[in-house]
């Protein structure tokens, strides 16, 4: 076959499908692959290459935890999601997940604390509370203040991110999804009893849309009027001056609610070092105009906070890295159907803590998208509760 002919069928492949997914992030990959497995003809676009640095998927490792701070109704979701990253590991041969504990510093009064005790004693899960002299004896790497406690939780853990895409990446294709990167979406709209999708290549029809567009949400959907705002968050990754205390098995993933603001870290891994990130703070922008590059200030501010709570990790940097946050006024994930047009299902707005639900939401946006509904507990994540032309 000529090279004219292998590229005319590539064009009329990638104009077909059951389900179109817009955006090839961790959660559309996720979908793509629910939906590929129960035997749908998937087409993904993505207008930036695999493992692209521009949006919220990249990077080594994300948390997984169960004892959830942000409410009680996440836990089914993500006691699902631990199963399904199971049976995706052992369906790609990949290592996608570590168990390491997780710890979670504050007041008493923290959210943090008392958020994450609620989802424990409500759903039964197992953990600890520890005053500052026990956090300090069992986990010497951490300086506890006198008048913080710690909640300590068993199935916390590491997820390494872009082996969960890549493992994502290669269900799909291996159930016949087909995925096509450089390939910029410009709209769509109803046509029948379908969806049509302009493209960067031309149009597309296909019967079903998902909408997976992370921080370009805001603009994809932008007629539904949904309250997302974009931020950029900085990461930065330090080699501790005594990598013994920062080891897996001697320190697990942890969570600061501390006066300086909400941070999250990891444990030391190879290519890694000690990984530190702020939560809840971060320049407004958009995924277009994010500012990529890192001040010396920034970074300056990140290992000042590190030093003052863990003393020994804040050695030398290794890198910072910055990431975009989507986030909804309440800080929980937005996930449904379109009001008007119920061929088109969306996700979004993960607002920082998303990664870890990615194969359930992959699930739930496959239900929606075919059956219009799930039996997933995904009733507090509808669109409806923004006031906005969800009705």
């Amino acid at each position: 076959m000529d090279a004219g002919s292998e590229q005319r069928k590539g064009y009329r492949q990638m104009h077909s499908a059951d389900v179109v997914i817009v955006g090839l992030g961790i959660m559309g990959t996720a979908a793509a692959a629910a939906l590929a497995r129960r035997g749908h003809r998937v087409l993904g676009l993505e207008q930036y290459p695999p493992f692209h640095t521009r949006g919220s998927s990249h990077g080594k490792t994300r948390i997984i935890r169960e004892a959830y701070f942000e409410s009680p109704e996440y836990v089914p979701l993500v006691q699902r999601a631990y199963v399904l990253w199971e049976e995706l590991a052992e369906r790609t041969g990949r290592t996608l997940l570590r168990v390491t504990g997780g710890i979670s510093l504050g007041r008493p009064e923290s959210p943090f604390i008392t958020g994450a005790r609620e989802s424990a004693l409500r759903h039964g899960l197992a953990h600890e509370l520890l005053d500052a002299a026990e956090a300090r004896k069992r986990f010497p790497a951490l300086r506890v203040p006198d008048d913080f406690v710690a909640l300590l939780e068993g199935r916390a853990g590491i997820l390494f991110a872009e082996e969960c895409w890549r493992a994502f990446i290669d269900d799909a294709v291996a159930h016949g999804a087909r995925l096509h990167f450089g390939v910029r979406v410009t709209g769509f709209a109803l046509e029948g009893s379908g969806v049509a999708i302009e493209t960067s290549e031309g149009a597309i029809r296909a019967e079903r849309l998902v909408v997976t567009a992370g921080p370009w949400t805001p603009e994809v959907l932008a007629s539904l009027g949904l309250p997302l705002t974009v931020r950029r968050v900085l990461v930065v990754h330090v080699e501790p001056r005594r990598r013994e205390l920062f080891e897996l098995g001697q320190l697990p993933i942890f969570l600061l609610d501390v006066p300086e603001g909400e941070y999250y870290g990891f444990p030391w891994l190879p290519e890694q070092g000690v990984k530190f990130g702020r939560h809840d703070d971060g320049e407004a922008c958009t995924a277009e105009t994010a500012r990529r590059e890192v001040r010396d200030d920034e970074i300056a501010h990140m290992l000042a906070v590190l030093g003052r709570y863990l003393p020994e990790a804040a050695g030398s940097v290794l890198m910072p890295v910055t990431c975009l946050y989507t986030m909804t006024p309440d800080g929980h994930f937005v996930l449904d159907r379109h009001p008007e047009w119920p061929h088109v299902a969306f996700a979004g707005g993960f607002s920082g803590h998303g990664f870890k639900f990615a194969p359930v939401i992959g699930e739930a946006l496959a239900d929606l998208a075919i059956e219009g509904r799930s039996e997933l507990p995904i009733g507090f994540l509808g669109a409806g509760r923004f006031g906005t032309r969800h009705q």
